[in-house]
């Protein structure tokens, strides 16, 4: 595979930069060994079992070993950023430092709000060290959501960026905004972080640091309903992670890894980073993904691993052809949400020679890892690793919205190929405890009791998944984004895929929506144009590739669909505001099954809906 080394690695980079690029490690060639799953997962089990999980060793004593072995090789590299590990385990211990001087014990909680760059992780990392627990919150916040979020945390100290201050400010309580510490130059009555972290002196390993059950941070998911929640993450939770991924990669100092995912997420901030760093490895921190700008910054910096969300798959798939798009030296690529209609063209386009599928969430207490290549699905646990593993699929009802009891009360075991939630057993200890949120009601929220016999738990992944024969697992939707319509079950991702795959359909969203008179919800899909879109091709296409029922009752059309900061279609708005074009200005077409044409959706012709007169 060609690799760009006629190109400057990082123009203009002064002279440390170069001599932390030119002291990476030269990869060492690996024995040959037997091939085949099975061996692929003892590998990565041995790998993994090597990165020592002593009751102490969290991913900051991990920094300190690889700064002790290789202490000018790079960690952390961005545009303007770029800390060797010698000089992030320096940072760290500077940010530790000003915790004890501000007089924070175990256990108190910093608000850390600021954008994707290396600093960032040197400030959780370094609070870590003394038992601090960080809220990495999202930047892009605003408003309620933002409050919330901030009263979830209930911070002793808010640390954020200049550029953001404003937004913070105006959202924290009275009383929290006095705690409020800015990173670079703002108002000038707000102490500086920077500054203050300039006149301290690195902090000696205390007595008693943080165990691996000791929480290290707060991470935010929304969950499939409500306002964000505050998951607690424990430093064996971001170890168990930064350890599997670096096992299952091998991943070694000879790697570069892209990370343009928000480090305030699990994937992106600690999954991905933590391998990184414990593997020894670099990190390119991208501020954002930008497909236009993707291909020059993996060969610009040599990567040769990056981590992925399925929906940027999809973008960099849909984006025009660059001439850097397989002049790379990329050896493995690492994410979740990659749909098996994107995969195989994924992988062929980029000359990606391995995709390692996963499914994890941020509060959940199994994953999955698709170390086979199969694409499509996220994975499947070899016979050797399964009988320790308690992951079930479960009977769902999308008219509760609960998974379903038999007549005994308990409930029931979904065959080969049906859908159903999927959840996990939870224990007191190790990998499959269930660590919650910040509250209590949330967390006993996500629990289900007496599930298959008396007394015993599972967690609700809020994941509606199938297993094929052979064992293979495969996403089908979110709880919630299912929906019921003509006494079938409508998957919201099987259908937006269908009209993806449609000529002159840029992007689509998907979702149900109430009907007077009807039971159930229609499917209603919001549809961004593009060239060559014509909506009655379109019809046609889905009367062959979906059943009756899947077929969208409605569409609108969109200049544009809000996408969050990974990626993910914002559809909460859309499906609030239905099919009402009163309360729409974007253009509406009902599908008109007596005339096999999708019709505008006039103020007449919606009367005619509300009043039962036209029948669907």
């Amino acid at each position: 595979m060609a690799r760009a080394l006629q190109r400057p690695l990082a123009p203009p980079l002064e002279e440390p930069g170069r001599r932390m690029l030119a002291q990476r490690p030269a990869p060492v060639p690996t024995p040959a060994r037997a091939s085949g799953p099975a061996a692929d997962w003892l590998r990565a089990l041995e790998r993994t079992a090597r990165l020592d999980e002593a009751p102490r060793r969290t991913l900051a004593s991990v920094i300190d070993a690889h700064a002790a072995a290789q202490p000018d090789a790079p960690a952390l590299i961005s545009e303007s950023e770029r800390l060797s590990f010698a000089q992030l385990a320096q940072r760290t211990r500077l940010y530790a430092a000003w915790a004890l001087a501000e007089g924070l014990r175990p256990g108190d909680v910093v608000a850390l709000v600021m954008p994707n760059r290396p600093e960032y992780l040197a400030a959780w990392i370094g609070l870590s060290r003394v038992g601090v627990v960080t809220a990495l919150l999202n930047p892009q916040l605003r408003g309620e959501s933002l409050s919330h979020c901030l009263s979830a945390a209930a911070p002793r100290r808010i640390v954020v960026d200049a550029a953001l201050a404003s937004e913070t400010l105006g959202a924290a309580e009275r009383g929290l905004a006095e705690r409020v510490w800015l990173h670079g130059a703002g108002d000038a009555g707000r102490p500086r972080i920077d500054l203050a972290l300039e006149s301290l002196s690195p902090a000696a390993d205390t007595a008693r640091g943080p165990t691996l059950n000791d929480r290290a941070l707060l991470i935010y998911t929304s969950g499939t309903t409500g306002l964000p929640k505050a998951a607690n993450v424990s430093h064996r939770r971001v170890m168990s992670w930064s350890r599997w991924f670096a096992g299952l990669l091998d991943i070694s100092p000879a790697d570069r890894l892209y990370d343009c995912l928000p480090l305030c997420h699990s994937a992106g901030g600690v999954a991905a980073v933590g391998a990184a760093l414990a593997g020894g490895a670099s990190t390119v921190v991208a501020g954002k993904f930008s497909a236009s700008r993707f291909w020059d910054d993996v060969a610009r910096w040599e990567c040769t691993l990056f981590q992925y969300v399925g929906d940027l798959c999809r973008y960099l798939l849909a984006a025009p052809a660059h001439p850097l798009e397989r002049a790379h030296a990329l050896r493995a690529v690492c994410g979740n949400g990659l749909s098996g209609e994107v995969w195989e063209a994924f992988q062929q386009r980029f000359a990606l020679p391995r995709i390692l599928e996963f499914y994890a969430s941020t509060e959940g207490n199994f994953s999955l890892f698709n170390v086979e290549g199969r694409p499509g699905s996220i994975g499947r646990l070899p016979a050797f690793i399964a009988h320790r593993s308690a992951i079930e699929i479960v009977k769902f009802d999308p008219a509760t919205g609960e998974p379903q009891r038999s007549a005994d009360g308990h409930c029931e075991r979904c065959g080969p190929d049906e859908a159903g939630e999927a959840i996990g057993r939870v224990s007191a200890a190790g990998a499959q405890r269930f660590e919650g949120y910040t509250d209590a009601e949330a967390t006993d929220a996500k629990l289900l009791r007496d599930v298959f016999e008396p007394g015993d738990l599972w967690l609700r992944t809020g994941d509606l998944m199938r297993r094929d024969r052979k064992g293979f697992f495969f996403f089908v939707d979110r709880v919630g984004d299912t929906f019921r319509w003509k006494g079938e079950n409508v998957s919201t991702a099987e259908v937006a895929a269908a009209l993806r795959a449609c000529p002159g359909v840029a992007d689509a969203c998907v979702y149900g929506v109430e009907v007077p008179g009807a039971s159930g919800k229609a499917g209603m899909a919001a549809i961004a144009p593009g060239e060559g879109f014509d909506i009655e091709d379109i019809r046609a296409r889905l009367t062959r590739t979906l059943p009756d029922y899947a077929r969208p009752v409605f569409v609108r059309l969109c200049a544009e669909l809000e996408l969050t900061e990974t990626f993910k279609l914002k559809k909460t708005r859309l499906a609030a505001e239905g099919w009402d074009p009163a309360r729409i200005a974007d253009p509406v077409y009902v599908d008109d099954r007596a005339g096999e044409a999708y019709r505008a959706l006039t103020p007449v012709v919606a009367a005619q809906l509300r009043a039962g007169a036209l029948r669907l």
